[in-house]
């Protein structure tokens, strides 16, 4: 495949597919669902093939747990298919609708951002919802996807495409890169790929934002925290801790560290220490902790270690502002979280830690996209320009300025023929 020609067709198709109604976009994602469902046998023996390999080359447990595709996942992925098909049509909606002088009209409108390149980890179910949300948006997705699910990705992006093209999509909305130097041509085309979204490992997205001019969005770790202030519900504490843990311990908003108020460690740590070990978790911690419940000492520098693995960092610190100071300097700007019933010492936390999703009494693992209600996600942003935290429809939008005259020329406003009377009509 010529991934510059492959490009260049996209942005060709783009305009076409933004121009499509909602109902039209909306009737190839029911396409693609009742797709899917039906070629299940198909996706799940190609899995099958998928797994079988990783297996010979001995991937650890929570690797394996991200490419397998079975039945839930198909379940998942068809159920923000239908969630997505419930949103509201984000293309199209008057942002600024204004006067500036009569018979001169200024709409700001929303529009698809274009042709979108998502370089994406072994993750199937992460194929179908990239694919399902740019149709959504109205945006062109060159898809790249590890090569560990190379047989299912092939078998899901047909079952796709095919399905879109028989709903009346544009040819060339969506293309599948599978080799691996393809990474390479797609990071040219700067001309005609809008918008790069890498999903992977830090090493790999420094790599992506380094060798390209076209913008990139996404985030490269994931060191999630939370922190145990001394008016925490100590009962309540350890569920939570234990399901931002283990409940997917290899992704992104996966817990790595907590905190602990010094106030409450002696009470805590021990309960915390027997829920941890019951469930697999190895512990490393600072002196303090280790001197105090008998676990591997860890140095300060290693608190922005993300694991992605049953292991979790513990420190205690003596007040909501060290916890604070802590996150913002070891974290990734990610997801962390609070244990209090002090509402003031939560407010204080969810104002002044610099991450892209703060939260109060529960689980860093909500941090998604379909939790959030968005359908799915295209990823996780942890900048702060244009898309922060799961990035669903309204991230993958853009807006053009429309001007409706009737003669104007600004000559006339710059010699004082004429002035400006702006006013909002909306």
């Amino acid at each position: 495949m010529n991934i510059r020609q492959e490009a260049r067709r996209m942005k060709l198709a783009a305009p076409k597919l933004a121009a499509m109604t909602n109902e039209e976009r909306n009737g190839a994602l029911r396409e693609v669902g009742l797709a899917l469902a039906a070629a299940k046998e198909e996706i799940f023996a190609a899995n099958e093939e998928d797994l079988r390999q990783a297996r010979e080359n001995n991937i650890s447990d929570a690797v394996y747990k991200r490419l397998k595709f079975d039945e839930g996942k198909l379940k998942s992925v068809i159920d923000g298919i239908d969630q997505l098909i419930a949103l509201p049509d984000p293309v199209g909606k008057v942002q600024l609708y204004r006067q500036m002088d009569e018979g001169l009209i200024l709409k700001r409108i929303s529009c698809p951002i274009g042709v979108i390149g998502v370089i994406f980890e072994a993750r199937p179910d992460a194929l179908v919802q990239i694919s399902s949300l740019c149709i959504k948006s109205g945006n062109c997705a060159l898809l790249k996807g590890g090569k560990e699910t190379a047989r299912t990705n092939r078998v899901l992006f047909r079952v796709i495409y095919e399905s879109v093209l028989k709903a009346g999509l544009p040819e060339g909305c969506l293309v599948q890169a599978e080799l691996h130097n393809e990474i390479d041509e797609l990071l040219q085309c700067d001309r005609d790929v809008d918008l790069l979204i890498p999903r992977g490992s830090n090493r790999f997205v420094q790599y992506i934002m380094n060798n390209t001019k076209i913008p990139v969005m996404g985030h490269a770790d994931g060191v999630c925290h939370i922190y145990v202030d001394k008016k925490a519900d100590l009962v309540q504490a350890l569920p939570i801790i234990i399901d931002a843990k283990t409940q997917y311990t290899a992704a992104c908003n996966a817990v790595e560290t907590l905190l602990i108020h010094r106030d409450i460690a002696e009470e805590f740590l021990p309960s915390l220490k027997e829920e941890l070990e019951k469930n697999q978790v190895k512990i490393r911690a600072s002196k303090e902790v280790a001197d105090m419940i008998g676990c591997e000492t860890m140095a300060e520098e290693e608190f922005d270690t993300e694991y992605l693995e049953l292991v979790i960092s513990i420190k205690l610190v003596g007040n909501t502002e060290e916890a604070v100071d802590h996150i913002n300097h070891f974290g990734s700007h990610h997801t962390d979280a609070i244990l209090t019933e002090d509402q003031e010492a939560a407010e204080y936390f969810m104002q002044m830690v610099d991450s892209a999703g703060v939260y109060q009494n529960c689980s860093t693992r909500f941090a998604d996209g379909f939790r959030y209600g968005f359908g799915a996600e295209v990823g996780i942003s942890t900048g702060k320009i244009h898309a922060r935290g799961p990035v669903g429809l309204e991230g993958l939008m853009t807006y053009k300025y429309r001007i409706y005259g009737h003669g104007q020329i600004v000559g006339d406003y710059a010699e004082g023929k004429k002035e400006f009377h702006f006013k909002d009509l909306q």
